[in-house]
């Protein structure tokens, strides 16, 4: 499912990449590859700023402070794969293999999930320890 989800986003910035290249050229833009990297990652990046920054106040206010943890981090599980693969390839180091890329984010999103059990295990019994304690008449 992850390996279809991320051929699936490869396609979609390939279609979208090559719908603003035919744009660039019907209108006789005379903006560069380059240029137009940087107006779309640009614009693309002020958007996320503007969708990303609520939402993560928003889960700061409401104590939800290891959702942002773990969305950066998946970013950066994302960011480190990919070159992993792709250095492997430029240097003749291993072989890029899509597959590689996809264990390693199956083995983050398992261990985390692991992790998030027993933290929400941990947390649970911990509370319920101290409604017990409160709970108690003090003499």
């Amino acid at each position: 499912m992850l390996k279809q989800l991320l051929y699936q986003a490869v396609d979609w910035i390939a279609m979208v990449h090559d719908k603003i290249s035919r744009l660039n050229d019907q209108f006789e833009g005379t903006l560069s590859d380059k240029q137009m990297h940087f107006l779309v990652i640009g614009i693309l990046g002020m958007l996320l700023i503007f969708l990303i920054h609520p939402l993560f106040r928003h889960l700061s206010k409401t104590n939800h402070v290891m959702i942002i943890s773990w969305i950066y981090v998946f970013t950066l599980i994302l960011v480190i794969t990919f070159s992993i693969e792709i250095g492997q390839r430029l240097t003749g180091t291993g072989d890029m293999e899509f597959a590689d890329i996809v264990s390693g984010i199956g083995g983050f999103i398992c261990l985390f999930a692991v992790f998030a059990l027993i933290r929400g295990a941990v947390i649970g019994v911990l509370r319920l320890i101290r409604r017990r304690q409160n709970s108690v008449p003090k003499p």
